[in-house]
């Protein structure tokens, strides 16, 4: 900005050294807003309190994180062995596999249900584990199908009426428990059958925890068996599920080992909050400084031009908007994770999000830092410089990207395994991209149908050249051509915020920053007079 003040007079030559006193006061200010920790230190003394809590914050939180990991790593383990153990105990002759376990025939139905019926009964002479079932919560036996049908393939005809009927049956556990003298009456009517559900709920305890000196929690499986015929193509699918409840055990008693206590625990989950909302704090107060700072309003005053966006944001700090995103997650985290410890929450899924997320954008802050190098710097300028045209880039092979896979999941699809779906289709085309399962997606493709063989050949080679070849390349391109032109206006200022700054010649430790800080530090005593 330029601006032409007349000093004809001594009273305009008076108004005119104040100006460049007020300009001069301005760009000092807004040049110590911009300044890195030590040097603000080097300027007023200050000491980089924002720096150090952030330093604490990302020890304490990562403490935090490992810690949540291995406990949430043997809930998860004996979860998932448990599902296996139920899998192989309720389900006959189970070999692995669930996607391939199905029943053909109406006897294997009956055998398979009378099957789950004698496990069940007999489970605690079964089991080598520790899970038992409530002798208060019966086994619920549901059967859902059509109301009404007369299906008649050979004849080409049906009559059917859509309301589906649930009907439920409660088997009370006990000893040699078989379906004819549980439900003598029970019947399956599978020409209009949906679906049979099995319900029932097992108990158990996670003993693993007791080497680690931790209460073992107590769990509650609801266990979930469907035959599932909804497709009525002959072959039922069998299903089993498990959803898990956590609860504190009601009497509890370890001896040989004294238990640990969560207090501890709980009392450094708080110092995590604290910090969290004290490095908010901080952050708050720096970008309410920076949007209070009167660049604009000086432009606007003095110079009568606009100030572009661009240089706007610059006093919008992207790093503090980022920490205070990242302090909320785990305030957020935090606060779930001591309602876990308690037994006031059991599910780790969201409590995990929160932290994982939160941990994630704490040392992805770190970069802001290490900003203040010169050559780190210049990586960092590349990726905020090339931002937008890598968005509009992506947004362009992102059409290329889904009209492909629109077109391969219609045509392959019936043909192919790994174009089932419009998910599974994305999945693979982007494996595709990184050079991962080529021969075999080349090689499952069925050959049924010649014409729709031939097309998936055209298919697959034209999009692995254009997307390989050449738009992964134009991608490389786009960031090359970023760092070097990045590189090349290193230490030029660019636009005309760093112009402005540029023309202040005081260094951090000239003393005359120290006199500025008298005067307040948002603007309005350097402009407005």
């Amino acid at each position: 900005c330029s601006v032409v003040v007349s000093s004809d007079s001594p009273h305009h030559e008076h108004q005119f050294v104040e100006y460049l006193e007020d300009v001069e006061c301005l760009r000092r200010k807004i040049k110590f807003y911009f300044m890195n920790p030590c040097e603000k230190y080097h300027a007023r003394g200050r000491k980089p309190w924002k720096l150090m809590l952030q330093i604490i914050k990302i020890a304490i939180i990562t403490i935090q994180l490992v810690s949540f990991g291995l406990s949430n790593q043997m809930v998860v383990l004996f979860t998932e062995e448990n599902l296996s153990t139920f899998k192989n105990l309720f389900l006959k002759d189970y070999d692995g596999d669930m996607d391939s376990y199905a029943v053909y025939r109406q006897a294997d139905v009956y055998d398979h249900i009378d099957y789950i019926l004698v496990q069940y009964g007999d489970l605690h002479s079964l089991t080598v584990g520790n899970q038992e079932y409530d002798k208060n919560y019966p086994m619920s036996v549901c059967q859902e199908f059509y109301k009404n049908s007369t299906i008649s393939p050979g004849n080409e005809t049906f009559d059917i009426d859509i309301h589906v009927i649930n009907d439920c049956f409660n088997v009370y556990p006990m000893e040699h428990l078989t379906l004819r003298k549980a439900l003598p009456h029970f019947k399956l009517h599978f020409k209009r059958m949906l679906s049979v559900k099995i319900t029932f709920v097992l108990k158990a305890i996670n003993l693993q925890t007791v080497r680690y000196r931790e209460m073992p929690d107590c769990y509650d499986f609801t266990i979930i068996i469907t035959f599932d015929n909804q497709v009525h193509s002959g072959r039922i699918k069998v299903d089993l599920e498990s959803d898990v409840e956590i609860n504190e055990c009601r009497d509890l008693k370890v001896t040989g080992a004294s238990a640990r206590n969560i207090h501890p625990t709980v009392l450094f989950d708080c110092l995590v909050i604290i910090t969290c909302i004290a490095s908010f704090a901080l952050c708050t107060r720096s970008v309410i400084n920076g949007i209070q700072l009167q660049f604009v309003n000086y432009c606007k005053k003095h110079c009568g031009c606009q100030v572009p966006w661009s240089d706007r944001l610059e006093f919008l700090n992207g790093w503090y908007i980022l920490i205070m995103v990242t302090d909320i997650l785990n305030i957020i985290g935090s606060i779930l994770k001591i309602e876990i410890q308690t037994k006031v929450l059991t599910n780790y899924d969201v409590c995990s999000i929160f932290l994982g997320t939160g941990t994630m954008f704490v040392w992805i802050g770190i970069i802001r830092y290490m900003g203040y190098f010169r050559k780190y710097n210049i990586l960092i300028l590349t990726m905020r410089a090339g931002f937008p045209n890598v968005i509009r880039f992506i947004c362009c092979a992102g059409i290329i990207y889904m009209s492909y896979c629109f077109c391969g999941w219609i045509v392959l699809g019936p043909y192919h395994e790994k174009f089932r779906t419009l998910n599974m289709v994305s999945e693979c085309l982007f494996s595709l991209i990184n050079g991962d399962d080529m021969f075999a997606t080349f090689l499952e493709m069925k050959q049924k149908s010649l014409l729709v063989w031939l097309f998936s050949r055209i298919y697959l080679y034209t999009f692995i050249s254009l997307f390989i070849y050449m738009i992964l390349n134009l991608f490389i391109t786009i960031i090359a051509d970023t760092y070097y032109t990045v590189k090349r206006q290193s230490g030029k200022p660019r636009s005309e915020l760093q112009r402005f700054i540029s023309l202040c010649k005081d260094l951090p430790n000239s003393g005359m920053y120290r006199c500025e800080e008298n005067k307040g530090f948002f603007l309005n005593d350097c402009i407005t007079r």
